[in-house]
């Protein structure tokens, strides 16, 4: 007669069940995602299995949505319902179309027939064109459709846009940062000319001086978090005080990318719907869920490395990856926050920055 074989403690049998299932959940999801990023080795497929199965319902019932409110229209316009359908997320076959609306991208474009292909076709800044050269390999280098043996290679229309409007906008030309916000764009539109009109939207109207040499609106919009985080999160604002930590340390990514590389892709866009109908007070809205979400743990840091790694932290995990009750947090969490009030903090810290010199 057999032995019978010894059953596993109660710890060890749970941890060898959530490594059954993590592999098997490894198994059955793609290694690269949909917009060609590759999966990191840490990458948590259990629980994004768990996110997913959910979240493909939602996405469902908002695609039958978009499709009833955008059918036999070739425009959207702004009214109550399109912000609170916006909000709850745009499906991906809509995305560049309700972008290039809702941004005034579309109207831009209409009234600049062959503008784009002139930029291309006419004379060029070498300077320029050599900066953005230097950066075509550093862009989403973990991107399949990024990289030199894809075909097609969107490196060539990256550098496409990004040399468009270089000479387009020449006070800005072209500032790292930018690379990342046109190669998304193109991940969703598939069009440069549309790319080229949204970065238009982003850079010229949506964050003013964020990109210009000085960075004056990047910078101002910094101390502005730090003044809403003083007035919403004091806590963490006497934290941050107390060790002398500028928030430019720990946030400038946020702003300068909009989040790309920093939260999950499919979280980027959920904002990107937003910001584009709603304006650039969404970042604060995201800011200010990050650190309100994880204040506990940023009070736990008792010098300037620990708060730096802090908020390293409030980036990743589920809160980030179950995106649909993440965008429900950015408009409940903060509170109110009003374009008005954004603005008048602006003024005073512009006006603080440049007392500074």
């Amino acid at each position: 007669m057999e032995p019978s074989p010894q059953s596993l403690p109660p710890s060890l049998e749970k941890e060898r069940e959530e490594e059954e299932a993590s592999q098997a959940a490894r198994e059955r999801i793609p290694r690269i995602d949909p917009y060609g990023f590759e999966r990191p080795e840490d990458f948590d497929y259990a629980s994004y299995e768990d996110f997913f199965s959910t979240y493909l319902r939602i996405l469902t019932t908002r695609a039958i949505k978009w499709s009833k409110l955008l059918k036999g229209k070739n425009s959207v316009q702004k009214s109550i319902k399109v912000k609170r359908y916006i909000r709850k997320g745009v499906p991906n076959e809509h995305r560049a179309f309700v972008w290039m609306a809702t941004s005034g991208a579309q109207a831009q474009m209409d009234q600049n027939p062959g503008y784009y292909r002139k930029l291309l076709e006419g004379e060029r800044n070498d300077n320029l064109v050599e900066a953005i050269k230097t950066d075509m390999n550093r862009t989403f280098p973990d991107n399949v459709k990024f990289r030199r043996t894809a075909n097609p290679c969107l490196q060539h229309t990256l550098y496409n846009v990004l040399v468009a409007y270089g000479h387009h906008n020449q006070g800005v030309g072209y500032c790292q940062g930018m690379n990342f916000l046109a190669g998304y764009l193109l991940l969703i539109t598939k069009s440069e000319e549309q790319s080229f009109w949204l970065l238009d939207a982003l850079v010229g109207r949506i964050l003013p001086d964020y990109y210009s040499p000085a960075m004056m609106g990047l910078k101002t919009d910094q101390e502005v978090l730090g003044e809403l985080v003083k007035m919403k999160i004091p806590a963490v604002a006497n934290l941050m005080d107390r060790h002398n930590v500028m928030w430019t340390l720990v946030v400038s990514r946020w702003f300068i990318c909009l989040f790309i590389d920093i939260l999950p892709v499919e979280t980027v866009l959920r904002i990107w719907d937003c910001l584009f109908y709603e304006g650039s007070k969404i970042i604060f809205r995201v800011a200010l869920t990050l650190i309100k979400q994880h204040q506990a743990s940023i009070l736990e840091a008792t010098n300037f490395p620990d708060i730096c790694e802090q908020f390293k932290q409030v980036t990743k995990g589920t809160f980030v990856t179950e995106c649909h009750t993440f965008m429900q947090k950015i408009f409940t969490e903060p509170g109110s926050l009003s374009m008005a009030t954004i603005t008048k903090l602006r003024k005073s810290c512009r006006a603080k920055l440049l007392a500074q010199g």
